[in-house]
């Protein structure tokens, strides 16, 4: 969570609008983040599934305007890259979906917590141990900025 602070208060080029991606684009971006440097015949040959260069083309288009590319021309065609790499868009995509629900009433924020609790201990003892020592840290820190 402390890195999703500190990496959200740097990275302003992605907006909110990355949490909206269709499932083409996430597999666009699935194949750029595998392979890096790509251009549209590249990630068209890529995909797991039989796509039009247009398509593709179109995809790669739409996630350089949503910031999560860049895109350079050579020869006589665009070449993607990553803007943003796989971990700060998951870090970016968890901590939206937690601010969402932590906005909402109280009995959601309460049931959010609850939930999230029983199901880490459910699945994995670490990590509830992980959440337990992340927690005293926030409220050590808070207190210090008291």
């Amino acid at each position: 969570m402390d890195e999703f602070v500190e990496k959200a208060s740097v990275e302003t080029a992605v907006t909110d609008r990355r949490l909206s991606l269709g499932p083409l684009e996430v597999e666009v971006m699935e194949v750029v983040w595998a392979h890096g440097d790509s251009n549209v015949r590249d990630v068209t040959a890529r995909m797991q599934r039989p796509l039009a260069y247009t398509t593709v083309m179109t995809t790669l288009d739409r996630l350089y305007k949503k910031g999560l590319l860049e895109r350079e021309m050579t020869d006589r065609a665009f070449v993607y890259s990553a803007k943003v790499s796989r971990e700060d868009w998951d870090l970016q995509r968890a901590g939206e979906m937690m601010s969402g629900f932590l906005t909402g009433p109280a009995e959601s924020r309460h049931m959010l917590l609850s939930y999230l609790v029983d199901a880490v201990g459910t699945h994995d003892a670490m990590l509830l141990d992980e959440l337990e020592r992340k927690v005293q840290h926030k409220r050590e820190e808070l207190a210090k900025a008291k």
